[in-house]
C-alpha cells in the first residue's frame, strides 16, 4: 500500500465501522475512534456485547449486518483477532453496500480475509493504524 493509496482512502472515507470498540477510554479501538471523529469521520461502533448503548455520541451495533442500511459505511477498521477477519470481511460484502476499504489495526493479518475483500473489489489496509497514518500523511 502506498502512501498515495492510504492519502485517497483517509480523504475519501466518510463513514467508519470500528469493529472490537471497547467501551474503555485507555484501549486502542476506543481513543482511535475518537481520534477519527475529531477528524471529521462518522465513526460507528460495533460490540455484541455494547450494542445499543450509546458511545461517542453513536449507537453501537452487535455486528455489521445490525448497521441500517442509511448508514453508508465505506471503511471497516477491525480491531480483533486476526483468525476472526474473514468473517468480519464476509458480514461486512454482504451487509455494506457501500464498502470500499477493508482495514485492520496493527498487529491483525489476515491474508485470507485481505484475499476474499480484494476478490470483491475493496481496498485493503493491513496491520497499520489510522490514527497513526493520518499525521504521518499530514492529512
Amino acid at each position: 500500500m502506498t502512501d498515495a493509496e492510504l492519502r485517497e482512502i483517509l480523504q475519501t472515507t466518510k463513514v467508519i465501522a470500528v469493529v472490537g470498540f471497547s467501551a474503555k477510554p485507555d484501549r486502542a479501538s476506543h481513543y482511535v475512534a475518537a481520534f477519527l471523529q475529531t477528524k471529521g469521520y462518522r465513526v460507528i461502533p460495533v460490540n455484541p456485547g455494547l450494542a445499543g448503548q450509546s458511545f461517542l455520541g453513536e449507537t453501537v451495533f452487535a455486528d455489521l449486518a445490525s448497521i441500517p442500511a442509511e448508514i453508508a459505511v465505506d471503511m471497516v477498521d477491525i480491531f480483533r483477532a486476526p483468525e476472526a477477519v474473514p468473517g468480519i470481511v464476509e458480514e461486512a460484502l454482504a451487509h455494506l453496500p457501500a464498502l470500499r476499504t477493508v482495514w485492520m489495526q496493527l498487529g491483525v493479518i489476515s491474508e485470507e480475509g485481505a484475499a476474499r475483500a480484494r476478490a470483491a473489489g475493496k481496498m485493503v489496509v493491513m496491520d497499520r493504524c489510522p490514527k497513526m497514518e493520518i499525521p504521518r500523511l499530514g492529512l
